[in-house]
């Protein structure tokens, strides 16, 4: 019986912790969208490397007010072609009107022996053409 009495009791005290967290939440914090970003330009600190060796490769992208940032990356293999789009979240609120470049990054670690070719998504052009900043990483 005493066990039943202090699983009645945790689980109330629970139940009330949880009505309060969800009720304290800020919904200007809230996401509204996720779209593409460009990505302006790239640092790759190694063109050349060896396979099974790990570098980080940063991109950089502008944002258009506080009300945006980044939200991941889209990360498509075609045997040592890899296509990179990134994307940016939007959020509910008062925001400032600032733009401000944001840095990123992701790991890079080849299994595999070659001329690795990045394609980095820059936009469209006037024809409605997409736009890649090619990079190209050797690996020994």
């Amino acid at each position: 019986m005493k066990m039943k009495k202090l699983f009645s009791s945790v689980f109330v005290a629970l139940s009330f912790g949880a009505l309060f967290i969800s009720c304290d939440r800020n919904d200007d914090n809230e996401i509204k969208s996720v779209d593409l970003v460009k990505i302006d330009s790239i640092k790759i600190a190694q063109d050349t490397m060896d396979i099974y060796t790990v570098q980080t490769i940063k991109t950089y992208s502008t944002y258009n007010d506080g009300c945006h940032g980044f939200y991941g990356y889209d990360y498509v293999r075609n045997g040592l072609t890899r296509n990179v789009a990134a994307y940016q979240y939007s959020v509910k609120g008062n925001c400032t009107q600032a733009t401000r470049v944001g840095v990123n990054g992701f790991n890079f670690r080849p299994e595999e022996k070659g001329s690795y070719t990045f394609k980095f998504w820059n936009g469209k052009d006037s024809s409605d053409n997409l736009i890649w900043i090619e990079k190209t990483v050797i690996v020994q």
